[in-house]
């Protein structure tokens, strides 16, 4: 299946900003699956889902605002999820359907529950990967250690490093898949190095709001009503194994599934992985 490339223009208090998105299948297909990345990565993480679904849905897949090849926004306060749920709501328009399907890794998952919670959401299945309702402060705080960092590399074989090391919960990936994972996540900037292709600023008001306290989210997921699927990975520290627990048993009651080997998050790169997907969406 080949890969379009496409934008939709969407608002902020800010102005107007461009947001990049990737699709695959037939345009003219009603079954539209929309696939949302994580905080720090972009849409061609799903490539390897996406053409093996490409088939059945047409698959959308979001650069969220200043990430990957989407504009930056000139207030950064306007990296969260409240602004990235409005910016799914006109890219659902843009579609032209009334109801969607939705992958989302981690915050991809945050802001799938953002939008599934709400009445008359136009999400009919939810997959939330290695996410939940409640994250830690522990996690939160790991993740701003990183997070909004702006590193630099003389060269491409440098920066693969760089992610195979920041990345290792991944899991075990191939050659080839690396390659793939930099090769979108960086860019060249200007001075013969390279560096990562989002805005270092996103880190703002996730630092400003979740710096010093867990994130708990579960008023929000109690009121999610459509079918869902939690994928974890098994050495995860970002979704415990309780809180994976306790949302079979809350809200939606989701049907849960473990991948072992990996941590944050899946990737969706090998058959195993995307056949938990693809079985849970196309079930009757």
């Amino acid at each position: 299946m080949m890969m379009r490339k496409n934008s939709v223009q969407c608002v902020s208090p800010a102005g107007l900003h461009r947001m990049a998105y990737t699709e695959w299948g037939n345009p003219a297909n009603p079954r539209v699956l929309v696939c949302v990345h994580a905080l720090t990565r972009n849409c061609r993480d799903f490539d390897f889902l996406a053409a093996a679904m490409a088939a059945n849905y047409r698959v959308i897949c979001p650069d969220i605002v200043g990430r990957g090849m989407s504009d930056w926004l000139k207030n950064p306060a306007g990296y969260a999820v409240p602004g990235y749920v409005a910016d799914m709501v006109t890219l659902i328009a843009r579609l032209d359907v009334e109801m969607v399907d939705w992958v989302g890794t981690s915050m991809g998952g945050l802001i799938g529950m953002a939008l599934a919670c709400l009445e008359n959401s136009p999400i009919r299945r939810l997959v939330l990967n290695d996410v939940g309702p409640e994250i830690s402060l522990e996690s939160v705080q790991r993740i701003a250690t990183y997070v909004g960092t702006d590193p630099h590399w003389a060269n491409f074989e440098e920066a693969e490093q760089y992610i195979r090391a920041v990345s290792a919960p991944f899991g075990n990936l191939s050659d080839a898949q690396w390659h793939h994972l930099t090769e979108h996540s960086i860019r060249e900037d200007g001075n013969g190095a390279w560096c990562f292709r989002y805005d270092p600023k996103i880190a703002e008001p996730f630092k400003s709001s979740f710096s010093d306290k867990a994130i708990d989210l579960w008023p929000f997921y109690e009121q999610i009503r459509c079918p869902t699927l939690v994928l974890r990975g098994a050495q995860s520290d970002l979704l415990t194994r309780d809180t994976w627990q306790q949302m079979a048993l809350r809200g939606p009651r989701a049907k849960l599934a473990e991948i072992p080997n990996v941590g944050h998050a899946p990737m969706f790169m090998d058959d195993a992985q995307v056949a938990l997907v693809r079985d849970f969406l196309l079930a009757a």
